[in-house]
């Protein structure tokens, strides 16, 4: 019996010495729960994903400076902790150290190193060549690092030929919908195969436009979980495992004995619930703002209220990621908003609780009209005089941000940004876009779930919010459905383009063959828009940032 602890720890990129702190604080409550052995994420001394810091030697060298100090801690327990490995050559390497009696006694190197998605590993490591187990009390165990467990017929099973009856794998696999279906019975597929145990550590937390689900499990031999962590939240998960002793080879690193276990009444293994699709998406929105405004150091966040949803939805992740005092709601109201939306925007702030200025923007439009009006001439009133109430409204918004240190948060979704309804330097205009991977469809959904999860009989995002058709009011009796198609159509065009790569053929068979082309113009013209907007919170398996890049100057149209 291993009583394992699994440390599901939010590191932050490049703050070596705060997530040393963490990783200590971590080790200590291991070892007072009574844990063996303790598991850290992928690259939980440096966080992940560094990305380019690793390409500064330093950075790289003060990374295993951290680690060594850590090592020193690891008394009592053993522990397994990622990091970034140099060689006397120079190559980097994803590690991952094996520590006991304050000293690491072995090091694996990342063998499959992912190249697709938001992945971009080989442009910075090498592939490892060995397959380490070391030997804890007599129990063998291997040690892989996140891809090394999805490939098949990866070094895991050369691990278990060499007598690993536990498998530990340390990962930083971000969050998409579905994702931790598929992660689960990944793992649960290698169990049964390896025929051994499984205790996977993932990382949690929000990194730039990633954001981690944590979700760390144990895993028995014959697939069932018998252990998982809490899905969106720092946990430690500890779970008594009755791997049975192996058989040491010469190659194998054995650790010291330690405390161990051996009880006919094992520790009750932790299961958390996973909440359904739409509240993990919720809660990987609140986390991933939360992370960003507060890893770089914000102290509060203004969002533009235009008293439509999606202005709404964004307030009131605001308020769960950093409180409702440090959310400001502007309303800046023209000649062609209504009397309904004005309304609305005091009437959500007031539900939530924010603070609320309104900054009316007629006479800052009339001064540009006037302004260029030798230049216009008698033009009628077009696409530059709406998107000119945009760009006010976003200077606003900059300005003020500029005079309090807020950080301006965006409110336009997957199905706006994708096909370019929105306007460069006008709503585009902020510093996080926290619903820029939401398609409109799941906006209302979220919608709806943040007046049912509210206390009973309160409505914090109002009924005729959601209830009224989306408008931008940018001029008289403006609907959406205008210019798009009817956003369910339109989201599930989306998604086969942009998400499964679909070709007009393909999508031409359930839909208007010309609407499909239209469709896709809009999402291909548009690049040059997405490249200067924010970073935002990625939700589905391929979001417009690290995952997407379609040349901005691009003439190919599929014969």
């Amino acid at each position: 019996m291993l009583r394992i602890a699994l440390a599901q720890i939010n590191p932050t990129v490049g703050d070596l010495p705060c997530n040393r702190g963490k990783i200590v604080e971590y080790i200590a409550r291991a070892r007072a729960g009574g844990a063996d052995i303790v598991i850290f994420p992928e690259l939980a001394v440096c966080g992940y994903p560094p990305e380019d810091l690793l390409l500064k030697e330093h950075f790289v060298r003060d990374n295993i400076k951290s680690l060594n100090l850590l090592a020193r801690e690891v008394k009592g327990i053993a522990a397994v902790i990622g990091f970034v490995d140099i060689d006397k050559d120079k190559r980097l390497f994803n590690a991952a150290a094996v520590i006991s009696d304050g000293r690491v006694k072995g090091i694996y190197h990342k063998k499959e190193l992912p190249n697709y998605g938001v992945f971009d590993e080989k442009r910075y490591f090498t592939a490892g060549d060995d397959d380490i187990v070391f030997s804890l009390g007599g129990h063998v165990c291997g040690v892989t690092i996140c891809e090394d467990i999805w490939v098949d017929g990866s070094v895991y099973q050369k691990q278990v030929k060499r007598g690993a009856g536990l498998l530990i794998n340390i990962s930083s696999s971000p969050y998409d919908v579905g994702k931790l279906k598929k992660r689960r019975e990944l793992l649960r597929k290698r169990a049964r195969e390896a025929k051994a145990f499984i205790c996977y550590a993932n990382l949690v937390g929000g990194q730039d436009e990633l954001v981690f689900d944590g979700g760390s499990m144990v895993i028995d031999p014959r697939g069932k979980v018998f252990a998982f962590g809490k899905p969106f939240e720092e946990d430690l998960v500890i779970a008594d495992v009755p791997v049975k002793s192996g058989k040491k080879t010469s190659k194998t690193v054995v650790l010291s004995r330690g405390v161990f276990h051996e009880t006919s009444t094992p520790l009750a293994a932790q299961v958390a619930p996973e909440g359904t699709d739409l509240q993990r998406i919720y809660k990987a929105l609140v986390l991933g703002a939360r992370d960003y405004v507060l890893k770089n150091q914000f102290r509060d966040c203004l969002i533009g209220l235009s008293g439509g949803i999606d202005s709404s939805l964004v307030a009131a992740i605001a308020v769960d990621a950093i409180g409702k005092e440090n959310v400001t709601g502007v309303s800046m109201p023209s000649r062609f908003t209504s009397a309904g939306t004005r309304g609305d925007a005091r009437r959500l702030a007031q539900n939530l609780g924010i603070k609320f200025q309104e900054v009316p923007i007629e006479k800052m439009f009339e001064a540009y009209l006037a302004q260029l009006q030798e230049i216009f001439g008698e033009q009628a009133f077009g696409l530059a005089e709406e998107n000119l109430q945009a760009r006010i409204r976003g200077t606003i918004l900059m300005t003020l941000s500029n005079r309090r240190g807020s950080l301006v948060l965006t409110t336009g979704n997957k199905s706006e940004v994708g096909v370019g309804y929105c306007t460069l330097y006008g709503d585009m205009s902020g510093g996080f876009a926290v619903i820029k991977d939401v398609p409109k469809t799941t906006v209302y959904d979220l919608a709806r779930m943040v007046n049912a999860k509210a206390a009973t009989g309160e409505e914090l995002i109002p009924q005729s919010v959601i209830d009224r058709p989306p408008t931008a009011e940018l001029k008289e009796n403006q609907k959406d459905q205008d210019s798009l198609p009817p956003y369910p159509d339109l989201d599930k065009m989306l998604k086969e383009y942009v998400e499964e790569h679909r070709s007009l053929a393909y999508m031409a068979r359930k839909n208007d063959k010309e609407l499909v082309k239209k469709v896709i113009a809009m999402v291909d013209r548009n690049e040059y828009k997405r490249r200067q907007g924010p970073p935002g919170i990625k939700i589905t398996p391929r979001a417009f940032g690290k995952d997407w890049r379609l040349p901005i100057t691009n003439k190919y149209r599929e014969s």
